[in-house]
Formats: structure tokens, C-alpha cells, sequence
């Protein structure tokens, strides 16, 4: 007679289970070691050649409205939208256009007065290449302002170094704005209104890095944070006055919601009566919680990065 113990299929389940377990425990401890194999010792990485100015500082000069001078780590100079004769808030000082010294790079964000200004005079003086990505370029060689090879143009995601390979980096993304190109017409004596191309924004990156995001003239729009996330700007150049461009609250919500630089220094405010904004209004906007700290300038001062 087999006695059977009390208990003895449940024994044998958990011993089962307790196979099984193992097992399973077996094939994951092997696969572990085939999907994760050790890292082999790398070599010691060389010493850094790199240059002593790509540890150098970036100096921004804000001359009134959305001039900026921009000279670079590498010694670079690089103007946008330098409207500065007739700006009532470029320093007299600077309304001589060779009191800017070299320039080597004109970037201009669109074709209005207030920021096409005097770059087709200053190009000339410097034999300096004036860049646009919108169309612009196009349109003053076919007036006759500026021959093809010193109005050169690329596009919108484009991305060039105008001054070399180890030079700085453009890339021109979007501004929503317009774009209008007035010009007075030698043989009538008349304006004439043309098609001026698409407004931009440019994104300059320095021989170290450092990004500055110029915003041209633009109101608030999402793909902000889309730039924002793809190119990582330190420091924004945001225009406040209103009416035109983006009022100091809009601006607030692009630095604090959208963009959240290091660094934003206020334009555009201030030349006319219609562009209210203030940079006070600007820092009350973005309130207490935000990480940006907003640079504010006088025309003629110079801000180290």
C-alpha cells in the first residue's frame, strides 16, 4: 500500500515553481550579459588645441531699434539691421558709419526703413558682403543698389559661414512680420514700393559656441519653442515696443514660456511713439519665476558675453 503524504502535490508545485523561477532568472542574467558586454578602456582623449579665442568673450553694441554690432571671440564684426542715420537712438557718435570700424558681415532681417537703413551704404564702405535669407538680397541687385556678389542670399533652415569654416555660423529661421521694401526711384524722384522678401530672424553662433538669437521684427508664434529646442540660444535679442512686433507681455511669455535663454536683452521700443514697451513692463511680464535675465542697455553700451 503507497501512503500518500498530506501536502505532497502542492510540494511538488512549488517546486515547479521554484525550477522555473530559476530558470527564468538563468536566461535573463544571460541576456544581460549579451546586450550589455563591458566596455572596453578607451584611449585617453588628446590634449584640446583649440585656440585661445574660442575662450574669448562676444561684445554686444546696441546702437537703437534692432542695430546691433556683434564682434565675436575671433575678432568678427558682424552688423545687423544697421539703421543708425537717421535713428533717433543711435548715439551721435555712431551716425557716422566709420565710427563703426570694420565690418565684416552685414545681416540684415527684413526690408523695412527701420532696419534695411543704412546697410547698402555701409557694405559699400566696408566692400563688406551684406546677407539676407528672405528674398531681399535678390531685390536690391535687381534695383541696382548692390552688385550680385555683395548682396548674397540664402533661405530660411539655411545655414552658412559667410567668413570661413572656423568662422561664426548663420542660420536664418522665421519672424512673422512683413516685408516691404520702399525706395525712391532716381529717375522720378518718387517712392516706389516693392516686394521686399520674407522677414527672418538669424541664430549666430560664435567660433565657441556662445548663440545669439536675433529676432528681427516678429510677433508671438509656437514654432518659437521648436527653434528654441533645435538651436539653444544663450541669449535673445527680442523686440518689446508693440504695434509692429511682439509688446513687452507677448515677449514675456516667448522668454519664459517658449524659449527660456539665459540671456535677453529688450529692442525695438522707444524711437517712435507708436512702440510703447518698455523693458520695466518686460521684467513685471515675465514675473519672478522666470530663469531669464533681461540685459538692459543704453544705445551706445557694450555688453560682454
Amino acid at each position: 500500500m503507497i501512503t500518500r503524504l498530506p501536502g505532497l502535490p502542492r510540494l511538488r508545485t512549488c517546486a515547479r515553481r521554484l525550477l522555473l523561477t530559476s530558470a527564468i532568472g538563468l536566461l535573463t542574467a544571460c541576456a544581460s550579459s549579451v546586450s550589455n558586454p563591458p566596455v572596453p578602456a578607451q584611449p585617453a582623449a588628446p590634449a584640446a588645441t583649440t585656440a585661445p579665442v574660442a575662450a574669448g568673450k562676444t561684445e554686444v553694441l546696441w546702437l537703437g531699434q534692432a542695430a546691433m554690432r556683434i564682434t565675436t571671440p575671433g575678432g568678427k564684426v558682424i552688423v545687423v539691421d544697421p539703421w543708425l542715420t537717421g535713428n533717433p537712438k543711435t548715439p551721435p557718435a555712431y551716425k557716422q558709419l566709420s565710427a563703426l570700424g570694420k565690418v565684416d558681415l552685414i545681416l540684415v532681417t527684413h526690408a523695412h526703413g527701420d532696419h534695411l537703413g543704412d546697410a547698402v551704404e555701409l557694405a559699400k564702405l566696408n566692400q563688406a558682403p551684406l546677407w539676407n535669407a528672405g528674398g531681399l538680397s535678390q531685390q536690391l541687385v535687381t534695383l541696382g543698389q548692390l552688385p550680385a556678389t555683395q548682396a548674397l542670399r540664402f533661405g530660411k533652415g539655411g545655414t552658412i559661414a559667410p567668413l570661413g569654416d572656423k568662422g561664426p555660423k548663420i542660420t536664418a529661421v522665421h519672424a512673422e512680420h512683413s516685408s516691404e521694401l520702399v525706395w525712391k526711384n532716381p529717375a522720378t524722384g518718387k517712392d516706389e514700393t516693392h516686394y521686399g522678401g520674407e522677414p527672418v530672424g538669424y541664430i549666430i553662433e560664435m567660433e565657441n559656441g556662445f548663440k545669439i538669437w536675433h529676432m528681427g521684427d516678429t510677433g508671438l508664434y509656437g514654432d518659437m519653442m521648436m527653434v528654441a529646442d533645435r538651436y539653444k540660444p544663450d541669449l535673445v535679442l527680442i523686440p518689446i515696443g508693440g504695434h509692429f512686433t511682439m509688446a513687452p507681455q507677448d515677449a514675456a511669455i516667448a522668454l519664459r514660456d517658449f524659449i527660456r535663454p539665459k540671456y535677453a536683452i529688450p529692442m525695438h521700443y522707444g524711437t517712435n511713439p507708436m512702440l510703447r514697451g518698455t523693458p520695466a513692463e518686460l521684467k513685471a511680464a515675465l514675473g519672478t519665476s522666470a530663469t531669464t535675465a533681461v540685459i538692459v542697455p543704453e544705445p551706445g553700451q557694450k555688453v560682454d558675453f
